[in-house]
């Protein structure tokens, strides 16, 4: 796909506003920032996920794909099928270079030194060995594009893909800051129960929430870039917040960090060390797991990966089609407009029964004040449910986790 599609796709879902104005300056820097490789690894527990879609055989899903990992960890449930599309054409090649792995390396260790460790000199030799011919024109074309200093685009796994793309290196610009305030976030990993991992958050980074330059640099929506939060989602953080951002970051940052066991949440391994454990090989995503990845290979040919909006690919898709949607927080960057046709086509394509999920950065559904009547009353929402979803969502980072089922026709 050009880069002119690309870029066109950015702003039909970006923005909303004019150029001139300070909010279309801000939706337009973001635009650009998103163009690349945002990424490398999602942050939405999968497990969660697969719960609420109660994800299994003979189920047909539409993903956003993103890093690509949920795809990956969703084929450990075996569905039918798996749509996966994205605006961003990096997503895209990333997602197939996993399909193509799990297909074409020699064996899980091969496979899971390339996306576990993802920084050997090794993994050139496997691509070029392995994978290179396999994939198909559009990936290879991605992953052999030389930058300005002549490497290929496919050596970012011989330097560690999880300190790259946006999200990678907003990580990495924190724990710079931590650091220049005397703080380690890498201590995070050594603590040994919940209640150490709670003493070393409080004295080791909750103070740095309270410096004048954290709390200046959570004001501008450009520093959460890297999250990949554009503006309107931004103002929905900021509502959430009543204005205090840095109060909620680290709320939510303490979620992270004292509410789940250390030793196997790879969110907290790739926020505050990251990368994965490589050791003993517990905090990792499924989908890189010895026990998985037979079902990982053999369901990988079950996955179709488009650059495409959501809206777009649903509207090619047959009525009653599928049995579930997992929208990540897409709709924190849509005008209502933009989520009444997505809602159209989703329920045009939805079985009875069907699931869909989303995650929102503030505590309510925008749905609610949304939907028009007709669309509304064919789904059930139960928000008593979102706490429970939230909580044991081990990625912590949003405000509300959401479930929508399709009623009997």
């Amino acid at each position: 796909m050009s880069k002119q599609k690309t870029k066109n796709l950015l702003a039909d879902a970006v923005h909303a506003n004019k150029l001139a104005s300070r909010e279309g300056i801000l939706e337009r820097l973001f635009t650009l920032a998103f163009s690349g490789l945002v990424y490398p690894q999602i942050w939405e527990d999968p497990t969660v996920d697969m719960a609420a879609l109660e994800l299994g055989p003979g189920k047909r899903i539409i993903t956003i794909a993103s890093g690509g990992c949920n795809v990956m960890n969703y084929l450990t449930a075996s569905p039918a099928e798996i749509i996966a599309v994205d605006l961003n054409p990096a997503h895209i090649a990333l997602l197939k270079l996993k399909l193509t792995a799990a297909c074409h390396l020699p064996n899980h260790e091969s496979f899971f030194r390339f996306f576990g460790h993802a920084d050997e000199r090794e993994n050139t030799a496997r691509y070029d060995r392995f994978l290179r011919d396999h994939l198909p024109q559009d990936a290879r074309t991605y992953w052999e594009k030389r930058g300005l200093t002549g490497r290929r685009q496919i050596s970012i796994f011989t330097r560690n893909i999880y300190r790259y793309g946006l999200l990678g290196r907003f990580i990495g610009m924190m724990h710079l800051l931590a650091r220049a305030y005397g703080k380690n976030p890498r201590l995070m990993l050594t603590a040994k129960g919940l209640d150490e991992q709670r003493r070393l958050f409080e004295e080791n980074l909750a103070p740095v929430f309270d410096s004048k330059l954290i709390r200046w640099l959570c004001r501008m929506p450009v520093s959460l870039y890297g999250l990949g939060i554009p503006p309107a989602q931004f103002a929905y953080l900021s509502a959430d917040a009543d204005g205090d951002l840095a109060g909620l970051l680290r709320q939510r940052l303490s979620r992270l960090a004292c509410d789940f066991p250390m030793e196997d949440n790879y969110f907290a391994w790739q926020a505050f060390g990251r990368g994965y454990d490589r050791e003993e090989r517990r905090a990792v995503p499924p989908y890189l797991t010895r026990d998985a990845y037979e079902a990982i290979s053999a369901n990988a040919d079950r996955v179709t990966a488009v650059q495409a909006s959501m809206t777009d690919q649903l509207a090619g898709l047959p009525v009653d089609s599928l049995d579930g949607y997992v929208l990540l927080d897409a709709q924190d960057w849509m005008t209502p407009a933009q989520m009444v046709a997505l809602w159209t086509e989703i329920t045009r394509t939805a079985r009875p029964g069907a699931r869909v999920i989303f995650r929102t950065a503030g505590l309510d559904s925008p749905l609610e004040t949304v939907l028009p009547a007709d669309i509304r009353s064919r789904w059930s929402y139960d928000p008593s449910t979102v706490p429970g979803y939230v909580a044991r969502d081990r990625s912590s980072i949003y405000g509300g986790f959401h479930l929508y089922e399709r009623a009997a026709a």
